[in-house]
């Protein structure tokens, strides 16, 4: 797909919350946060030319690695949120993008997330095969206090749950969906801290992919305001989540 003449390398969408997307409290859900702001990012490639189904030309697809969330405050039902992302960085395989949500004008959450190219047929990070001189880079420009960092894994952790991956946990790259992961993880955490907006940031590492059929275990570590959950598959670590809570 060509690059659209309305492109510009920062960009701005806004979304209505439906009530779909809420907890019982009436506040967006973190894994609908998630989303919106992947679909964000998913508007901006398509009007720079570097989107799914250009890439797919080349058997290729963008994958999260990693994503730092830093949040003040949830949008609720009805609210209508402005998300802008930005390139920091871009090169080869690997591209840093950032992320803003605001309502009327004031900023609730900021994100930092590392994405891969990564080929579908070969199951590999390559380089982009597509052009994108055009994309302004943005290094300096941060949307979180913090940069994402490697979450590391406690030794004394507890397996909470042990799950099968099914047709509903995939995604169009034929893999678990990164959000699923989230969610299969705060469904383990004491709903009113959920509820009670108790998450200050989260972070999450994504270290290998999970397809259909995969049997998985879930672990969980708990200090006082930091919650540490682990997904392993034959050992061999595959996601990590750390909430830090108020």
């Amino acid at each position: 797909m060509p690059i659209a003449k309305e492109f510009t390398s920062i960009f701005s969408k806004d979304w209505e919350i439906n009530f779909m997307q809420c907890t019982p409290n009436g506040y967006l859900k973190h894994t609908d946060l998630c989303n919106i702001l992947q679909l964000t990012a998913a508007s901006h490639s398509e009007i720079g030319g570097i989107s799914f189904m250009d890439m797919q030309a080349f058997h290729q697809a963008w994958v999260l690695s990693r994503m730092r969330l830093e949040i003040t405050a949830l949008p609720k039902w009805k609210d209508v949120v402005t998300v802008k992302t930005w390139i920091n960085t871009l090169e080869n395989s690997r591209s840093v993008r950032a992320f803003e949500m605001y309502v009327n004008g004031k900023k609730m959450i900021g994100a930092e997330t590392f994405w891969a190219v990564f080929n579908t047929k070969i199951r590999r990070p390559e380089a982009l095969a597509l052009p994108y001189d055009h994309f302004e880079m943005y290094p300096e420009k941060k949307a979180t206090k913090k940069s994402f960092s490697k979450i590391n894994i406690s030794d004394e952790k507890e397996i909470i749950f042990e799950k099968t991956i099914v047709l509903s946990d995939l995604d169009i790259v034929n893999h678990v969906n990164n959000v699923k992961y989230l969610e299969w993880c705060l469904d383990r955490v004491d709903e009113k801290i959920i509820l009670n907006h108790g998450i200050e940031s989260l972070e999450m590492n994504f270290l290998k992919e999970l397809s259909i059929k995969n049997t998985v275990v879930i672990h969980e570590s708990i200090l006082e305001k930091e919650y540490i959950f682990s997904i392993t598959k034959e050992d061999k670590s595959c996601f990590a989540l750390q909430l830090n809570l108020k």
